[in-house]
């Protein structure tokens, strides 16, 4: 039986696909916090500065990336499956949907 963090994260990886270039953005930003030294920072935090950095701003104020929150966890354990020489850069728990059954469809 599929979890519901089987299913979110099946959700989230399906978003990743359409939108990469969220993804080139989450690593430029983890890594510019990475090189002004800081030793933990918030995957939330990026996912809003994303959202900030690409709103059109010059033409209608529409937000060019509609980004779940719930993705935010799993860019972060992504990046640091990615880069793990920077496992823990992100803090993370044990993510309660591991233990519930999946949403119908």
């Amino acid at each position: 039986m599929k979890t519901r963090q089987e299913q979110m994260e099946e959700e989230a990886l399906a978003y990743h696909k359409k939108n990469l270039e969220v993804w080139d953005k989450f690593e430029e930003f983890a890594f510019d916090r990475i090189q002004k030294g800081f030793k933990s920072f918030s995957a939330s935090a990026i996912i809003q500065r994303i959202r900030w950095d690409y709103t059109d701003i010059g033409g209608r104020g529409e937000v060019l990336f509609k980004i779940p929150n719930a993705h935010a966890a799993f860019y972060a354990r992504w990046f640091m499956k990615k880069y793990p020489e920077h496992e823990g850069f992100f803090r993370t728990c044990v993510q309660k949907s591991a233990f519930r059954p999946a949403k119908a469809s």
